[in-house]
């Protein structure tokens, strides 16, 4: 491999860690977003459940497929664990 074509690599694999770090602290905030609503259900405005409920279950299936890989893809883990505890709470506190 030249010394040229081993730069690109080492660049494009810079690039793709900080996307993946980018997504993942963006899939954090939407996730945490929905303490909004939870706080907005609990002062009796509630928010249909199905949106978070839907959330969680796309957010577990992902933290299973991260899980289930050859190599665990923390990234994937790590963004979406907070959105089965937060789209459950979200959809728990509508009927509080």
């Amino acid at each position: 491999m030249s010394l040229m074509r081993a730069k690109r690599e080492v660049n494009r694999l810079e690039e793709v860690k900080f996307v993946g770090d980018f997504a993942t602290v963006a899939c954090l905030i939407m996730y945490v977003s929905y303490i909004g609503q939870i706080i907005a259900n609990l002062n009796g405005n509630p928010v249909s459940p199905m949106q978070p409920l839907f959330a969680s279950l796309n957010a577990a299936l992902w933290v299973g497929y991260g899980w289930l890989k050859p190599h665990k893809d923390w990234r994937v883990i790590i963004a979406n664990f907070p959105g089965i505890i937060f789209g459950i709470l979200t959809a728990l506190t509508v009927i509080m």
